[in-house]
């Protein structure tokens, strides 16, 4: 029997985890035996948005590997047993645990470890790093205690990246937050001084007092041991509950340097550019590793260069790593910040072009040559173009506009926005997994990529930190019209305009009917038509949300409405696999009375139907027939209950923790909060579902950041998150606004709902909405917190009308025989069903080994009856 090469990965970070993949991509898990043996108690993490943690990510959340990762690829993980020694004679390594296992191929990926000024007292309680999960676990719960027995403030030693990422955790933990640096300016290796300048004003502005040009001397002790403040090298001092060392990072080298192999001058495990140590049968990779041309990179996107320079040559392929990229773009205590190219103007000759404006906090500077070529640049407050210029820094070609064009904002200059076209193909696109515009335009040509997953999937490309899939599909459709491929921007074969198009033609000409509507504006050949599956609920939707202002019937039920809706909105229920309906009742906020609990208790009851309690803090009642959906819904209706829109691209729930009320760490009423959104947002018609919920504190127990948009009280007010998603591509909220009053809470939240209602494409969610917006999350906060395009007064009267105007769906159904006159399963027995008659669920009663009917279901569908309900809705799909 063939024995498989052993292969050991030494340290399960985020590097290392890409060294699984891609091996796992290439098929190499099948010819090897993978172990891999990790320090820390769970598999690798995303350690570069490790702060989400403190807006609500979990730990869960943050894991990189898919459910069943390792099991597929036949990897074994041990976790919790890092090596302590390697033997290289014998190629074995010793865990702490005392296991010893050998290997052909050992891979170090053991990362970095946070670097300790040697200060007097830094181990007192009370002091921590910020590294790990573990870490920010301990930092939360020490924050909760200090500011339930002190004056509650933190201290971050250290202005870099990761100080910046620890100031915005102890910021939202409701600490007082200080920033100490020892540099002139924060953010030192990546900024120069008019970006830090720019910087440090917008931080101070949020409440974080910055110290730069001092150092840390002391950390004073009180007698029991705990951290009471600091004094710096300019004599001041500082009192302080808790303090955090966020000063660099260090090689996580003593296994190499213990086991003999080179390390360099400052540390790092020497490697040649295959990323091969001295020893032959040793690898290094990440920030553990000095790279063949001297330096020790600390950013994920060299790592993975890495990893995939070792899997490569594993797989019998050649791979090697000879520098990175050092450009990033992050985003600090809610202010972007980008690097790229020779952004300290170090090339002889470098020009700078600079842009600032110290009152809105931007700083944009550009180098380039007396040519116009582009070497670098500094982006602080507005880094929209950071992903067009980026990658045309260093290629040596003049830009095709001048860079004075680049900086200017609206109304100083025309601002001027690069496609894919100024792009070189050797440009690389995608920074994490080293893609070019070349192999993205080969993709499209040579591959048949047609779509932006599509090249997601064929490149790898935006898969990483996500930040090219704008510039990605700007290249995917470019490359599409230049192959002679015409990208309909039209809704469907009917409108050549978008949803948006729609929305304003509806608003201005007050068109009340997609059939009028079509008629006067579909394209010329369907003009006669009755329109599609498409533009039907489309218009639907429109005419809805605009019908007070079209002085229209709002009810989905009226005139042509009822025939534009899908088979949701038709029965004002959602259909189910079976062809049954669910019944849903609103309760806002999650918030019930004992007597409600009981009357949904008795119909669940009476009509036989299965009862679940949803994660958005509702009951959902299945198994309902069509006919039977008026007598349950008149019973809910008489006990206070109303339509919970489950059936509608509407508001669904807004969910809420406990809140101050109950909760001891709740600092606002989240249930009132969350109450009174969801009355008044209830029945929003929209392109697409909106969920919702408020966290009472930064715990964030309801999940807000997961939510379309979101709330999360601070001891202040509010703090207003904007375009999260929980679905099948989940994408966490960004925040739009902090510590907003009530009102200002609500007004905000009326103009980012109209304003996605007015723009927003067919079936967008508000995630895809915000990802694809020119100018992302700062042109929504120009738009509808600085009112830069002057409609907030109109998309404000908008909800007006809306709220209202607003009815029940179901007590206006109740209230109507025409509407309720729809509700028959069967068209020869309107009135009480035929009791010889009963209703078969179609898909449970077929049976899927054998894919026949049973003897029952057989004699039962050959009754005359005509069946015109649940059975033929569900064929008809």
């Amino acid at each position: 029997m063939t024995t498989k090469p052993t292969v050991l990965l030494v340290g399960y970070g985020m590097v290392g985890h890409r060294f699984l993949e891609a091996l796992a991509e290439s098929g190499a898990t099948q010819r090897l035996q993978l172990t891999v043996l990790a320090e820390e108690p769970r598999p690798a993490y995303d350690r570069v948005h490790l702060t989400s943690y403190f807006s609500g990510t979990s730990a869960e959340e943050l894991l990189l590997a898919e459910d069943g990762f390792a099991e597929k690829h036949g990897i074994d993980v041990r976790l919790g047993d890092p090596v302590t020694a390697i033997d290289r004679e014998a190629r074995t390594v010793t865990t702490r645990a005392g296991h010893v296992l050998g290997y052909d191929t050992l891979v170090l990926a053991t990362g970095s470890y946070p670097f300790v000024p040697p200060v007097e007292g830094k181990d007192a309680e009370g002091c921590f790093v910020y590294r790990t999960i573990e870490d920010l676990h301990a930092i939360e719960a020490y924050a909760q205690q200090a500011k339930s027995t002190g004056r509650g403030v933190g201290a971050v030693v250290g202005g870099g990246l990761l100080g910046l990422e620890a100031a915005g955790a102890l910021k939202g933990l409701g600490l007082e937050t200080h920033v100490i640096e020892f540099a002139p300016r924060l953010m030192p290796v990546q900024v120069d001084d008019g970006g830090g300048a720019a910087l440090r004003r917008t931080i101070e502005d949020m409440g974080v007092v910055v110290h730069t040009g001092i150092g840390t001397r002391t950390i004073t002790v009180s007698d029991g041991g705990t951290a009471t403040g600091m004094t710096f090298t300019d004599g001041s001092d500082l009192a302080a509950d808790l303090v955090v060392f966020s000063a660099g990072v260090r090689p996580r080298d003593d296994l190499a340097r213990s086991s003999g192999l080179p390390v360099g001058e400052r540390g790092g495990i020497v490697v040649d550019a295959q990323c091969r140590t001295e020893d032959p049968a040793v690898y290094a990779i990440g920030e553990c590793a000095l790279a063949v041309d001297g330096r020790v990179y600390g950013l994920v996107a060299p790592g993975y260069a890495m990893a995939e320079a070792v899997a490569a040559q594993l797989n019998q392929q050649s791979g090697s790593f000879t520098g990175a990229d050092l450009s990033t773009k992050l985003k600090l205590l809610g202010v972007d910040v980008a690097s790229f190219g020779d952004a300290f103007g170090a090339t002889p000759g470098a020009l700078d072009v600079v842009y600032s404006d110290s009152r809105a906090g931007v700083y944009k500077k550009l180098v380039v040559t007396a040519e116009g070529a582009l070497l670098g640049g500094i982006l602080v407050g507005d880094a929209e173009a950071y992903m067009s210029l980026r990658p045309l820094a260093g290629t040596g070609t003049p830009l095709p506009v001048s860079p004075e064009a680049l900086v200017l904002p609206a109304g100083l200059g025309a601002p001027v926005s690069l496609g894919g076209s100024a792009l070189p193909d050797d440009a690389v696109v995608c920074n994490c997994h080293n893609v070019t515009k070349g192999e993205i335009r080969a993709a499209v040509t040579e591959h048949s990529c047609a779509s932006v997953p599509e090249v997601k999937k064929c490149t790898r490309a935006g898969t990483g930190c996500g930040s090219c899939v704008k510039l990605l599909g700007t290249l995917v459709d470019e490359e599409l019209e230049a192959s002679g491929v015409v990208v309909d921007k039209g809704l469907c074969p009917c409108f050549a305009h978008t949803r948006t198009e729609l929305y304003e033609i509806v608003r201005v000409t007050r068109i009340p009917t997609h059939a009028r509507l079509l008629a006067e504006h579909g394209r010329p050949e369907a003009r006669d038509g009755e329109g599609c599956e498409v533009c039907k609920p489309t218009a639907a939707s429109i005419i809805a949300s605009l019908a007070p202002e079209l002085d229209a019937s709002g009810h989905i039920l009226d005139g042509e409405q009822a025939a534009l809706q899908d088979s949701n909105d038709h029965f004002l229920a959602n259909i189910q696999r079976n062809g049954s309906y669910s019944v849903v009742p609103r309760i806002p906020g999650g918030e019930i009375t004992p007597d409600k609990l009981i009357v949904i208790g008795e119909v669940a009851r009476d009509f036989g139907l299965y009862t679940k309690i949803t994660g958005g803090q509702r009951i959902d009642l299945f198994g309902a027939t069509v006919d039977q959906l008026p007598q349950i819904w008149s019973r809910l209706v008489d006990a206070g209950f109303e339509s919970g829109h489950a059936y509608g691209k509407a508001l669904r729930t807004v969910k809420s923790c406990v809140g101050s009320t109950w909760c001891r760490y709740g600092v606002q009423d989240s249930v009132a909060m969350a109450i009174q959104l969801e009355l008044r947002y209830r029945g929003l018609r929209s392109p697409h579902k909106l969920k919702s919920a408020v966290s009472g504190c930064a715990r964030e127990c309801a999940e807000a950041r997961g939510k379309d948009f979101g709330v999360i009280a601070t001891a202040e007010g509010w703090n207003l998150y904007v375009g999260g998603n929980g679905g099948a591509t989940p994408r966490h909220a960004d925040l739009l606004a902090k510590d907003l009053t009530d009102d200002e809470l609500i007004r905000l939240i009326d103009r980012y709902l109209m304003f996605y209602v007015r723009t927003a494409d067919r079936l967008e969610r508000t995630s895809a909405w915000l990802d694809r917006m020119e100018g992302g999350l700062e042109h929504l906060r120009q738009v509808i917190v600085e009112d830069s395009l002057g409609i907030c007064a109109e998309l404000e009267e908008l909800m007006a009308h809306h709220v209202t105007d607003y009815q029940d769906e179901w007590a206006a159904t109740l209230r109507d025989p025409a509407r309720l006159a729809r509700f028959t399963s069967f068209v020869n027995a309107p009135g009480v069903p035929d009791p010889s008659v009963r209703f078969v669920a179609e898909r449970d009663q077929i049976r899927p080994d054998l894919n026949v009917l049973t003897a029952e279901d057989e004699e039962i569908l050959a009754m005359p009856a005509l069946i015109a309900g649940p059975l033929l809705e569900v064929r008809s799909r």
